[in-house]
């Protein structure tokens, strides 16, 4: 078994799009037409199997959730090979980070905001963990 997908809660399919494609340099994997407006929507970063399924908050409580699906928590974790560059590409694009980036014992990991307010790292694991 392996995760297929995680459901991220989205405002609009196309303004998500644009961030996760467009700044975070994302793949666009699927985008079809369910009918009623509604799209089935996959995005990952390149190279990786596991993706984010774009699912536009339809119902109140679901629109509520939007940038807050763990409580304030980073829950998402972009994993990179080279993290400095891909930090300073971020920056450039004008991702916002919440901190500066710091070296733990796992390795290099930064904390940035996407454009819902959803907290996530950046992370270049240590080799040999």
């Amino acid at each position: 078994m392996q995760l297929g997908s995680v459901a991220l809660l989205v405002r609009d399919y196309d303004e998500a799009l644009a961030y996760y494609v467009g700044v975070l340099g994302f793949r666009l994997l699927e985008d079809t037409s369910l009918g009623q407006g509604k799209r089935w929507v996959r995005v990952a970063p390149p190279g990786a199997e596991t993706g984010l399924l774009l699912a536009r908050a339809v119902a109140e409580e679901q629109r509520a959730a939007i940038g807050n699906q763990s409580g304030g928590r980073v829950f998402l974790f972009l994993h990179t090979d080279d993290f400095w560059a891909d930090y300073q590409r971020l920056l450039v694009r004008g991702v916002r980070f919440l901190e500066a980036p710091r070296l733990e014992s796992y390795g290099h990991v930064v904390v940035f905001q996407d454009l819902y307010g959803n907290r996530w790292d950046l992370l270049e694991v240590r080799r040999g963990l």
